[in-house]
């Protein structure tokens, strides 16, 4: 593909040759002769005087003394560079087209228009399969549960009976939606009630979870994620959460029940959530955090365990970083002053 054509694909102004023909992608340190490569993150801006790369999509105001390499300027080199991979090297279909001969779909189940069901898949009773849905190897739809039109679900997934999922929806393998929620009340014995789950996993539109992800069905109601929410390998969603509208959860974290996430909130890695408090929209909380009350004041960024306001963090941090000094400086104090008392 020519470098003119992929600046129109990506919006990017052109400064080199415009018809130089690009036959790769590759990252910038790594990149050969003939690829295209991408410079977003400062941290890399060393390798663009070593890159072998011909071509560099890069912020609008960058700056380089090589005149042996073509620019590509883009207001957002990274959201550039990720159109230009997808038409360059559009991804394999994840399902074959048609029904493996091993699926069983009820005959109770509906139905839509261009299924595609890999090996084992299983759709039971009073399941509701909108069109263009695909259904990789040993997925299991529950009786009653749904799977909106034009979703994507890997293999071994499982969704429980009931349990909703919207229109264009992804879910990775080994993904369980709407397994029970940890309930379970104490008896005067010291043993344990289970609480009945009875309600049920929401899933709204343009939703896509990751591999290993366990989402828990509600007590009563629904446990509930919203359009556009984004979530990484290995969460924890516990009964009656709410993760918000376009609020992107990284790895390992874990939400206790009927906690609510707001909207356009950044959940960084291995954060943990008590149960029953609340998160204001644009909330940005960093990695390893204990969150363990409400925070109401929207736009805010959190750090630490127990997790604190962002510069409040910083100066905590700061000041245990001092105490190995300061209880140098106090010992010394401790001694000349148990010295100064001996002399009187």
């Amino acid at each position: 593909m020519r470098v003119s054509e992929i600046a129109r694909i990506i919006g990017a102004k052109v400064d080199g040759d415009v018809d130089l023909e690009i036959s790769g992608i590759g990252k910038i340190e790594e990149a050969k002769s003939g690829d295209i490569s991408f410079l977003a993150n400062p941290k890399y801006e060393r390798y663009a005087a070593t890159t072998r790369a011909s071509a560099l999509i890069v912020p609008e105001d960058f700056r380089t003394e090589r005149r042996d390499i073509v620019l590509l300027r883009a207001k957002d080199p990274y959201m550039a560079f990720v159109f230009a991979l997808k038409r360059m090297m559009p991804p394999p279909d994840p399902v074959k087209p048609g029904i493996h001969p091993s699926a069983y779909l009820s005959p109770k189940a509906s139905i839509g228009k261009n299924l595609r069901a890999g090996a084992f898949v299983c759709i039971n009773d009073n399941a509701v399969i909108g069109d263009d849905v695909m259904l990789s190897d040993n997925v299991v739809v529950g009786d009653g549960a749904a799977v909106g039109e034009g979703s994507l679900i890997y293999p071994n997934v499982t969704i429980y009976r009931n349990c909703r999922i919207g229109k264009r929806v992804t879910i990775h393998g080994g993904t369980v939606v709407g397994s029970d929620g940890f309930g379970f009340a104490p008896k005067e014995d010291g043993t344990f009630e289970k609480i009945p789950q009875l309600g049920i996993v929401e899933i709204e539109d343009d939703v896509e979870i990751g591999s290993n992800c366990s989402i828990d069905r509600a007590t009563l109601g629904e446990t509930r994620i919203c359009r556009g929410a984004k979530i990484d390998n290995l969460v924890q969603v516990a009964h009656n959460v709410v993760v918000g509208e376009n609020t992107v959860i990284a790895a390992q974290s874990g939400i206790s029940g009927s906690t609510k996430i707001g909207k356009n909130c950044m959940i960084g890695g291995q954060v943990g959530f008590v149960g029953h408090i609340e998160i204001a929209d644009n909330t940005s909380v960093g990695a390893q955090s204990g969150i363990r009350k409400s925070i109401k004041e929207p736009g805010t960024a959190y750090f630490g365990s127990p997790a604190r306001e962002i510069h409040e963090a910083k100066r905590v941090e700061a000041a245990v970083g001092m105490l190995p000094k300061v209880i140098q400086e106090l010992s010394a104090l401790q001694h000349q002053i148990k010295k100064l008392t001996n002399e009187e």
